[in-house]
């Protein structure tokens, strides 16, 4: 990725995501084992040898740990360095053999009050996103954005398959595509890169869902908040946010009015 501003944990952290990538696809389309961990909410053998492996090997030092897959451990909330995985993404996807699935992985700084290193990889599709604060966002070693968007433009935007019919978002645009993906990650990455357009989530989310693809919106261009127009806070004690939109600013902001009508 000729250009993009150096920092220390990159060429580690791809590498350890890309060893998670080898994993998912060992499992894939394998009927890998499955069980329900809360009622509707899934997690295969993948998820954890993939989180096994990311928290062997990417914390050093008194780096701390956040992850879907992992009992949570408040040392994070004093900690310098926190490390927001999520081993799959998407994981209802992955286990129906649909590639819409990503390995999502974050560095999270106290000093900067933020994520200073994301890497998003769809190992089913040999996308590998990443993004470092003050670089920019890259897709396969290109450096993209968001985007361009204003009201007379088609508009594409990604919600996921459950979510697509609540909230009729196409009403409220002269021409308007809707697609459905099942990684929230992926979404994100997609739109930080100007494969869409914008997107919205009406459920809870959390920081392993996102940490790592805000910042690529972010340094695409984007704005993201929660569906209420909030600035997201990460590694907070309860690392849930209501909803999300995410788009250029003026697409932010007429996705914001939509959403704020459903109440």
């Amino acid at each position: 990725m000729e250009g993009l501003n150096p920092h220390p944990r990159l060429d580690h952290a791809v590498a350890l995501t890309r060893a998670a990538g080898t994993i998912a696809m060992r499992f894939f389309r394998q009927d890998p084992e499955r069980w329900e961990k809360t009622p509707g909410a899934i997690v295969t053998e993948a998820d954890i040898a993939i989180d096994r492996l990311l928290r062997a090997e990417l914390p050093l030092g008194d780096e701390a740990w956040l992850s879907e897959e992992s009992p949570d451990d408040e040392i994070r909330l004093r900690a310098e360095h926190v490390w927001i995985v999520d081993p799959i993404d998407g994981t209802r996807s992955y286990a129906l053999g649909r590639p819409e699935f990503a390995i999502s992985v974050a560095l999270w700084d106290r000093s900067a009050k933020g994520v200073v290193l994301g890497i998003v990889l769809n190992p089913a599709t040999d996308e590998l996103f990443v993004a470092i604060r003050g670089g920019g966002v890259w897709l396969n070693g290109i450096a993209l954005q968001v985007r361009p968007w204003s009201p007379d433009t088609a508009t594409e935007l990604l919600v996921s398959g459950r979510e697509a019919k609540q909230a009729q978002l196409d009403r409220h645009f002269a021409t308007c595509r809707i697609r459905g993906l099942g990684s929230l990650a992926y979404r994100l990455a997609l739109v930080a890169t100007g494969r869409a357009d914008g997107l919205v989530s009406l459920r809870r989310v959390a920081d392993w869902d996102l940490a790592a693809a805000v910042l690529m919106v972010e340094e695409g261009g984007g704005r993201v908040t929660d569906r209420h127009g909030r600035s997201l806070r990460l590694n907070r004690p309860t690392a849930q946010h209501d909803g999300l939109v995410v788009g250029q600013p003026p697409l932010h902001d007429r996705l914001q009015n939509v959403i704020a009508a459903l109440g």
